[in-house]
C-alpha cells in the first residue's frame, strides 16, 4: 500500500507540530522517521495512523483519501514503545485480539483466529508460549507479540512509535536484525518512529529525518550519512566536528591562513565546515591544513579522540587518532579532512 503524506500541517493549541510536511511512501518500503525530540515525527505517525486529524492538508492510502477515516477504517497496524499488551489474556489471545473484536460479518471463525495467531507466533519465534501471560515473558518476547498482534489484522501499513526504546542494548540489536527479516518476509508498508540513528541506518529502506516540524532530508542511509543536505543533517547523522571558516577567493580560510581546501561555488564570507573526526588524514605542520593545539584526549574503544583549539578564535574541533599516536596534553597536531561539506553562514 503506498501512503501519500501531501502539504499536512499540524496544529496544537497556538502551536504548529508540522509545518507543511509532504511524503511518498513506497509500498513494502520500510521507512523510518528519525530526529530528535520536537521534530515531529511521531505526530506524523499518528496523523499516518489516524490517531490525530490534520489541520490542513491531506493524508492518501493509494488514490484513496484517508484523511477523515479512522484508524480501523484505515487498516493499520500500531505497535507501541510499551507494548500495550492486556495482561489478563494468553499470548495466543493478545495476538488474536483485533481479530475477535471485528464486525461479525467480517470477523473469522474461531479455528481460522487461532490458526493465524500460531501461524504468526511461529513467524515471530514465540511457537510454545500461546498460553503464557504477558507477566510471563521478557521485555523482547512482549514486543514480538505486540508485533504479531499488529500484523493479525493483515494491516495495509504497520506502524511503529519506538518500538524498542524500552528495551536495553542488546536486545535492541537482535530485534532489529529480527524486525528487518519480518518485513522482508511479510512485504508490509512500514513506517517506524526512532531518535536512534543507528537503528534508523540499520533498518530503513529509506530514512526521513525531521527536525522542528519539518523534513530536513529523505535517502538511503547511504545518501543521508555520506551527503547530508544541511547543518542539522551533518551534526545529527553520525559523529561530526565542525570549524568556523571564511570563504575567500575560492578557498577555505581560518584566521588569516588558507587550510588547502577549495570553495568553489560557495559565496565568500562567513561559512562553517563539516567533517567526520575519523576521516582525516594527520599531516606535519604546514601552511596548507588545520592544526591545533591538544586540550583533550581520551581512549574511545579502539581509537584516540583529541579535541585541539584551532586558530586564533580558539575553536575546538575533535578528530580521531590512532590509539598509540602520541598526542600528549598541548601538543600539535595538523589534519586534512578527507570528505567534508561547507554551508553558507556560521553555525549556532
Amino acid at each position: 500500500m503506498d501512503v501519500r503524506v501531501a502539504n499536512v500541517r499540524k496544529e496544537f493549541d497556538t502551536f504548529a507540530a508540522l509545518h507543511d510536511v509532504s511524503l511518498d511512501i513506497r509500498s513494502g518500503e520500510l521507512i523510518a522517521l528519525l530526529g530528535p525530540s520536537g521534530s515531529g515525527k511521531t505526530t506524523l505517525l499518528r496523523l499516518i495512523a489516524g490517531l490525530e486529524q490534520p489541520t490542513a492538508g491531506k493524508i492518501f492510502f493509494g488514490e484513496e483519501d484517508a484523511s477523515e477515516r479512522s484508524i480501523r477504517e484505515r487498516n493499520v497496524g500500531f505497535v507501541f514503545q510499551h507494548y500495550a499488551l492486556f495482561k489478563h489474556m494468553t499470548v495466543a489471545d493478545n495476538v488474536g485480539f483485533g481479530l475477535k473484536v471485528r464486525p461479525g460479518a467480517t470477523r473469522p471463525s474461531a479455528g481460522e483466529i487461532r490458526r493465524r495467531a500460531s501461524k504468526l507466533l511461529d513467524l515471530v519465534q514465540l511457537s510454545g508460549l500461546e498460553k503464557r501471560y504477558p507477566a510471563q515473558l521478557s521485555g523482547g518476547q512482549r514486543q514480538r507479540v505486540a508485533l504479531a498482534r499488529a500484523m493479525a489484522i493483515e494491516p495495509k501499513v504497520l506502524l511503529l512509535d519506538e518500538p524498542f526504546g524500552a528495551l536495553d542494548a542488546q536486545v535492541r540489536r537482535e530485534l532489529r536484525r529480527w524486525l528487518r527479516e519480518i518485513h522482508d518476509a511479510t512485504g508490509h508498508t512500514t513506517v517506524f518512529v526512532t531518535h536512534d540513528q543507528e537503528e534508523a541506518l540499520e533498518l530503513a529502506d529509506r530514512v526521513v529525518v525531521m527536525s522542528q516540524g519539518k523534513i530536513e532530508q529523505v535517502g538511503t542511509a547511504d545518501d543521508v550519512y555520506d551527503t547530508p543536505n544541511s547543518p542539522f543533517v551533518y551534526g545529527f547523522i553520525g559523529e561530526s566536528s565542525s570549524l568556523q571558516v571564511k570563504v575567500e577567493d575560492g578557498q577555505l580560510w581560518i584566521a588569516d591562513r588558507p587550510i588547502g581546501l577549495s570553495a568553489q561555488g560557495v559565496p565568500a564570507g562567513k561559512a562553517t565546515l563539516f567533517f567526520r573526526p575519523h576521516d582525516v588524514d594527520l599531516l606535519e605542520e604546514c601552511a596548507g591544513c588545520i592544526a591545533g593545539t591538544v586540550a583533550a584526549s581520551r581512549r574511545v574503544a579502539g581509537t584516540r579522540r583529541v579535541e585541539l583549539e584551532v586558530g586564533g578564535q580558539r575553536q575546538r574541533v575533535e578528530i580521531e587518532l590512532p590509539v598509540d599516536h602520541p598526542a600528549a596534553q598541548k601538543s600539535r597536531v595538523a589534519f586534512r579532512p578527507r570528505l567534508w561539506k561547507v554551508f553558507p553562514g556560521a553555525s549556532e
